[in-house]
């Protein structure tokens, strides 16, 4: 049987026009610029209007993948969304933009990983396509987060934003000899003893209500440095590289401080590790895909470059992806 290989075809994203500032949420609550940046590197995050849904946004991040790849939707098989934040209980973020795009071929559905769910999106869509469950797949992280938060709570309410990207994979033969690209491997892990450290108070079985997010940002912290650690590590050595090999990495926008911390514990150089938690926030699983995104149009991520993603999530959840772009 010929092993197939999971090409990204295609990439797009899409943040709300409404930028929110750490001087109006000063205005809000007990804090401060000074206080936020210090503490998050946060400046700014993109807040959805009134009336504009997760699913309004994976839309045009959706569309703006396929433009990328040069596909239309009727090329689509398959449709991975991955939202916490999603406009209904039921029906999915999925089957919704399966049906705005006019994409009536194959599957649609949600995972819901928190903020590893681009990862945990990504690997379910790798896996279909390398067992020919499909040939073309649209990847989307998105997130209405500003509908979640208590903006009562200085602790969590500077931290989260709202927006989406979107990858389009394909699935590609492996030629004998030829070099692998695409999708080199994932890695998802999780752990649901630490529910408390990071939830959201509310739920249809539990309270019948929304609920707000809520955490304890710094036992949060801790286990974040150690579990994407480790995923990082893990993913290299079972796809045959080390870290030094890898060109880019695109982690998770929760903190700076986060990021720097996991740069540090593995010697990785600053200016490898894509960066826009200043200018987003955390847009749960929408991070990765609109980091990666800035990043290629940006200049600094290249075809033929070796990527890593990582991210840690409520729940806990967390992993890793590599990919020769």
């Amino acid at each position: 049987m010929t092993e197939l290989s999971t090409r990204i075809a295609g990439i797009g994203s899409y943040l709300p026009e409404r930028i929110l500032t750490n001087d109006e949420i000063s205005a809000m609550v007990d804090t401060s610029d000074s206080w936020i940046r210090e503490r998050t590197g946060i400046r700014q995050r993109h807040i959805a209007g009134e009336g504009i849904t997760t699913c309004d946004l994976a839309e045009r991040a959706a569309r703006r993948a396929l433009e990328d790849a040069g596909l239309e939707a009727d090329d689509l098989d398959l449709i991975v969304v991955a939202t916490t934040t999603p406009d209904f209980t039921f029906p999915s973020v999925g089957t919704m933009l399966q049906a705005r795009l006019g994409a009536m071929k194959g599957a649609a559905f949600d995972v819901q990983a928190v903020c590893t769910g681009f990862v945990y999106a990504l690997a379910m869509a790798d896996n279909m396509l390398a067992r020919g469950q499909a040939k073309t797949a649209l990847v989307v992280g998105a997130e209405t987060m500003s509908r979640i938060l208590d903006w009562t709570d200085r602790s969590t309410c500077v931290l989260f934003g709202d927006g989406a990207g979107a990858m389009v994979l394909q699935a590609a033969d492996t030629g004998e000899g030829a070099e692998r690209s695409g999708i080199l491997g994932t890695y998802l892990r999780s752990d649901g003893r630490f529910k408390d450290l990071l939830h959201v108070d509310g739920g249809p079985s539990s309270t019948g209500t929304v609920g707000h997010l809520r955490m304890v940002g710094n036992q949060v912290f801790r286990h974040a440095i150690t579990n994407i650690s480790e995923s990082m590590t893990t993913i290299a050595k079972r796809s045959g590289v080390s870290i030094e090999d890898i060109d880019w990495f695109v982690p998770h926008q929760a903190n700076q401080r986060i990021l720097e911390g996991v740069a540090r514990k593995l010697s990785i150089p600053t200016e490898k590790v894509i960066s826009t938690v200043a200018d987003h926030g955390n847009t749960s699983a929408a991070s990765v895909p609109l980091a990666f995104d800035r990043a290629v149009q940006d200049g600094r991520i290249k075809r033929g470059d070796l990527v890593l993603m990582e991210a840690l999530g409520g729940g806990f959840t967390w992993g890793a992806a590599l990919a020769r772009f």
